[in-house]
């Protein structure tokens, strides 16, 4: 029994181990994200959901579930079953289309999304959860000639090119507690870490001139918590509403800022400038922002559900609009961070859980739809998204146990739009697809007999 429970751990702290070298390996020329969007401040941030919460538009700030690790919250871990272990992990594919102008173009990325791993610590007193997530990701490669004449006329044909990419993680641990029947509270410190590449490149048709290529590699962590706390209120035999609450702080960002502008003629290349900032020179201005999220649930039995959530950002005093690295620095598209907010809807629904002869009636199918202004603006203009989400729950069967387990292969795919191709802006289409696996089991029973 005991080496049976020693093994599985080592297991799941070894998955746990490789979602990390996963991340850590894109800075080194792979993407994690792409989006043009994503040269600003510290790129696209993550809602941070499992696939569960992907299925339903990210909703989870009131989500309470026994089977289903839900990580938007934290007090919703003391949810769970007091006996059992859970686990999820999950993939995303992420299939964009962009298009400005009469100009189209298309990017596809495979990649790690999340694992976590929950397990009981003391009754209902104290539930804890470990995992790893994207926190935000920078990917994208745009090129355009310049086209003034005066300065074509001086050196030739000139393209300007920005490419950039990378991704910060979060590695948290959470717990919570039930203090009372109807309330529990939950707690969850995170640290921050990753890095973010971005560069710029001028090239000269004319071979007598060299080609400049300038940009920062940006090394970030942090350390932040965040507290949680979810209340039922019975609204009947079968009915349940549930108000949840979160507070996540904002963090100063420490590390590095290596600026650098080299000139290459041929094969070779002269260094003209390079730096090593230390970000805390910055006088606590660059800071990861804070993040306030409310939501109210419904639930009816175990068989249906639906869910309302909002969070709200401030970025605006992150200093992203302002300090280099992280201040998009042309001159014709200007940047400003500012508030983020998100409206989501989720819903989720199950026939019959126990149904014997119908495998589809014990599936849980779900859906969302939610709306998302970015933290940041272009040219004065805001970045808004929208979209749906789909998906399913599916129990895995076996001939000792054909009702189901409590194990299950979760999918997810969310159709959205952001931004517009008014304004000068860039409308990106995109069709994501998450796919993850929920391991449940009970691990502390002692046998009466060996």
């Amino acid at each position: 029994m005991k080496r049976k429970l020693i093994g599985r751990i080592v297991l799941l702290a070894g998955l746990l181990a490789g979602g990390a070298v996963l991340h850590a390996q894109e800075v080194d020329g792979t993407y994690s994200a792409f989006s043009p969007y994503s040269i600003y401040g510290v790129g696209d941030i993550s809602k941070g959901t499992t696939s569960f919460n992907a299925s339903m538009a990210g909703v989870g700030v009131a989500t309470r579930d026994n089977r289903f690790v839900n990580v938007v919250n934290p007090a919703a871990v003391t949810a769970r079953d007091s006996l059992s272990v859970m686990a999820d992990v999950s993939l995303a594919e992420k299939n964009n289309y962009f298009s400005q102008g009469g100009i189209n173009s298309s990017n596809n990325i495979f990649n790690f999304n999340n694992f976590v791993i929950s397990f009981p610590v003391y009754r209902r007193y104290l539930d804890v959860y470990l995992g790893i997530k994207p926190y935000s990701s920078v990917g994208y490669n745009v090129s355009h000639p310049i086209t003034d004449p005066a300065f074509i006329g001086t050196t030739g044909n000139v393209t300007y090119t920005s490419r950039g990419n990378g991704s910060v993680n979060s590695l948290y641990l959470g717990a919570g507690s039930q203090l009372t029947r109807h309330l529990s509270v939950g707690v969850e410190g995170i640290y921050y870490f990753g890095k973010l590449n971005k560069a710029t490149a001028m090239s000269f048709s004319n071979t007598s001139f060299r080609t400049i290529n300038s940009g920062h590699e940006l090394s970030l962590r942090g350390v932040t918590l965040k507290v949680g706390a979810q209340m039922d209120i019975p609204m009947g035999e079968m009915s349940t509403m549930t108000v949840g609450a979160t507070y996540k702080l904002g963090t100063k960002i420490s590390g590095y800022n290596k600026d650098y502008l080299i000139a290459t003629i041929s094969s070779a290349s002269d260094t003209v400038r390079y730096n090593r900032d230390n970000l805390r020179d910055y006088k606590d201005r660059v800071k990861f922002a804070d993040e306030l999220g409310v939501g109210v649930s419904m639930r009816g039995s175990d068989k249906w559900s639906v869910e309302v959530d909002y969070i709200r950002s401030n970025a605006g005093p992150c200093g992203y609009s302002s300090v280099v690295g992280f201040k998009n620095e042309s001159e014709t598209v200007k940047f400003s961070s500012g508030v983020s907010q998100s409206v989501r809807v989720g819903a989720s629904y199950v026939p019959n859980r126990n149904d014997i002869r119908y495998y589809m009636r014990r599936v849980a199918y779900r859906a969302g739809a939610y709306w998302d202004q970015a933290y940041y603006k272009v040219n004065g203009n805001n970045v808004n998204s929208y979209g749906i989400t789909l998906g399913a729950s599916f129990p895995t069967t076996s001939v000792n146990n054909p009702r189901g387990s409590r194990n299950h292969i979760n999918v997810a795919v969310d159709l959205g739009q952001r931004g517009t191709k008014d304004n000068n802006l860039i409308r990106e289409r995109f069709i994501n697809f998450t796919v993850g696996v929920n391991i449940f089991d009970i691990w502390f029973i002692k046998p009466k007999y060996d």
